[in-house]
C-alpha cells in the first residue's frame, strides 16, 4: 500500500505538460535576475502599497548556480515595480542560514569549497544590495560552517542568528515570505 501511495504522489506531482516560460522576462529593476510574466489580475495592488518582506533561505544552491530564494527576492521586486509599485515602497531582507550560508561566500572562499566553481550569487547579491535590499547571514550558521566576515561577498551583513534577524525585522514591520 505504501508503494502505491508513493507512486500516486509522484504521479500527482508530475506536470501533465511542459511549462511554457516564453512569457517570462527580467527587469525592470534587475535586468539579469528575477524573471516574471505579465498577469491579468482580478485584484488590484493599491497605488500606495508598501512592502516589507523578509525571505528565509536555508536551502543552498548547487555549485555555480543561483540560489533560488535569492532570485525570488529579485523576482518579487521586478514583478511589483512592473505592476506599478514604486521601488522606494519595497523593502526586502533576505535572511540566510543553514547550507545556504555558503552561497554568500566571496569568490575565493567559494571556489575553495566548491571545486573551483564560480559563485553565481555574488553579482545577484551586489544587485540586491545596490537596490537597497539587505542580505543577512545567520552568525550561528556561519560559525557552524566556519565562515567569518572576511570570507563573505561584499554587502552581506552578519547577524547574531537568523532568529535574531527575523525578530528584529518583524519589529520593523517586515513579514516573512512563506515561499
Amino acid at each position: 500500500m505504501r508503494i502505491l501511495g508513493s507512486i500516486m504522489a509522484l504521479a500527482l506531482a508530475t506536470p501533465g505538460s511542459a511549462q511554457d516560460l516564453s512569457a517570462f522576462t527580467t527587469g525592470p529593476v534587475f535586468e539579469d535576475y528575477g524573471p516574471t510574466a505579465p498577469v491579468k489580475t482580478t485584484t488590484e495592488i493599491p497605488a500606495d502599497a508598501e512592502f516589507k518582506i523578509a525571505f528565509d533561505v536555508a536551502a543552498g544552491a548547487d555549485a555555480g548556480k543561483l540560489n533560488r530564494t535569492l532570485e525570488s527576492a529579485a523576482r518579487f521586486v521586478n514583478m511589483h515595480v512592473e505592476a506599478g509599485v514604486p521601488l522606494e515602497n519595497i523593502k526586502i531582507a533576505v535572511v540566510v542560514h543553514g547550507k545556504a550560508s555558503e552561497d554568500l561566500l566571496g569568490a575565493e572562499e567559494y571556489a575553495k569549497r566548491r571545486d573551483s566553481a564560480e559563485n553565481a550569487n555574488i553579482a545577484l547579491i551586489a544587485a540586491l544590495v545596490d537596490s537597497g535590499m539587505r542580505v543577512i547571514l545567520c552568525g550561528q550558521s556561519a560559525a557552524a560552517y566556519g565562515i567569518t566576515n572576511d570570507m563573505l561577498a561584499p554587502g552581506v551583513d552578519m547577524a547574531l542568528s537568523a532568529m535574531t534577524a527575523h525578530a528584529l525585522l518583524q519589529q520593523e514591520g517586515y513579514t516573512v515570505n512563506p515561499f
